[in-house]
């Protein structure tokens, strides 16, 4: 389906309110659900119940979304449905107590983060907690997610009651196709007002890994100048994932 027919469907359902038509989008559109829904298992919420929030996030999306504001469907309806599936773990971790060995790394986190900041200056991406503790990333995110502690190594994403995780922890390494669906899409959207410049500033300091001399060579500008402006960026970068999810 082309997205000048996409469009005229969902002007017709603005118009008529035609379930039928609401029906025939979500039909095109399950497949970023059932994307999202799969990157969420694993946390102790079965598959099904996941893929249903995620369904009813898009049938939600698909009757805000309006078409004359010239964005894509899709640029829209990711963010919206990873933060409805989100906003249901809150919500139901509220009623479930904390582990108390998560509980443990959630403090062992605070405080190599606390003596980490104290020391370089800055806060400590995921990967660098993880190595430091001898932990697995996957541990360290979830204590951060109850913990509040901030990863500034590119921060990627906040919320004040889930935490903060870091660019790195963002990024796709190319092997797992949802979460390289889910990247792409949330950084698009955080990055549409970046300049090219900038952008290729964030792809060669936080995919291609390159040193801030390297960047600095690929850009033809001086290694201060990329000093300076990738901070700028990681903090506008901040921002605009904070209003995505």
């Amino acid at each position: 389906m082309s997205e000048e027919r996409v469009n005229e469907l969902f002007k017709r359902y603005k118009d008529t309110g035609d379930v039928a038509l609401r029906n025939e989008i979500a039909e095109k559109y399950l497949y970023i659900a059932d994307i999202l829904a799969k990157k969420f298992v694993g946390r102790g919420v079965e598959y099904d119940d996941l893929r249903q929030v995620a369904a009813f996030a898009l049938l939600r999306g698909i009757d805000r979304f309006d078409p004359e504001l010239g964005m894509q469907f899709t640029t829209f309806i990711t963010p919206t449905i990873t933060g409805e599936i989100k906003n249901y773990f809150r919500d139901k971790s509220r009623s479930i107590k904390v582990p108390r060995r998560l509980g443990e790394i959630s403090l062992a986190v605070k405080k190599y983060s606390a003596e980490y900041e104290t020391e370089n200056g800055v806060k400590p991406s995921v990967r660098k907690i993880a190595q430091a503790l001898a932990l697995a990333e996957e541990d360290i995110v979830k204590a951060l997610e109850i913990g509040g502690t901030v990863s500034l190594d590119g921060i990627a994403a906040t919320n004040e009651e889930e935490g903060e995780l870091s660019l790195h922890g963002l990024l796709a390494d190319g092997e797992d196709k949802y979460d390289d669906f889910e990247t792409k899409e949330t950084l698009r959207v955080a990055m549409q007002d970046f300049s090219e410049d900038e952008k290729a500033l964030i792809k060669y300091r936080f995919v291609d890994e390159l040193s801030q001399s390297e960047t600095a060579n690929r850009l033809g500008k001086s290694q201060m100048f990329v000093s300076r402006m990738e901070r700028k960026l990681l903090l506008r970068l901040k921002e605009n994932l904070r209003d995505s999810f």
